[in-house]
């Protein structure tokens, strides 16, 4: 029986172990590949890019934790500043409250003497 996903040989592996059934018997040849006998190496090397990886791992937890520090800083300065605003705001309405009482009293008798006129010019018009 043939491994589609391996190759055409019976039981062939991507590391290299290959069974052949011999012919009348029912045993099995195992056979290793020479370049697959570094693999001391191959997990030697992977130890090494672990340890690179726990440290980048490590380097964006200390990153993600100061931005972390730095975006609550600001929200902290943001609600500080939004309170502030808003006191400035209630200070600059009860202002113009005050100031507004007198600009609508000029306005009112500005209105009365343009009236006062127009109505003394329109009786002195008509003699």
């Amino acid at each position: 029986m043939a491994n589609p996903y391996y190759g055409s040989g019976p039981l062939r592996s991507r590391e290299g172990l290959t069974a052949r059934s011999s012919t009348g018997t029912d045993e099995i040849q195992l056979r290793i590949d020479p370049m697959h006998d570094d693999l001391d190496e191959q997990i030697t090397g992977l130890h090494s890019k672990i340890r690179q990886l726990k440290g980048v791992a490590q380097e964006i937890d200390s990153e993600a934790k100061f931005q972390n520090d730095f975006i609550s800083q600001l929200q902290m300065t943001l609600i500080k500043v939004q309170a502030g605003v808003k006191n400035n705001i209630r200070r600059m309405d009860k202002k113009i409250f005050k100031q507004g009482s007198n600009h609508v009293v000029h306005v009112i008798l500005f209105v009365l003497f343009c009236f006062l006129v127009v109505y003394l010019l329109s009786k002195f018009s008509r003699r």
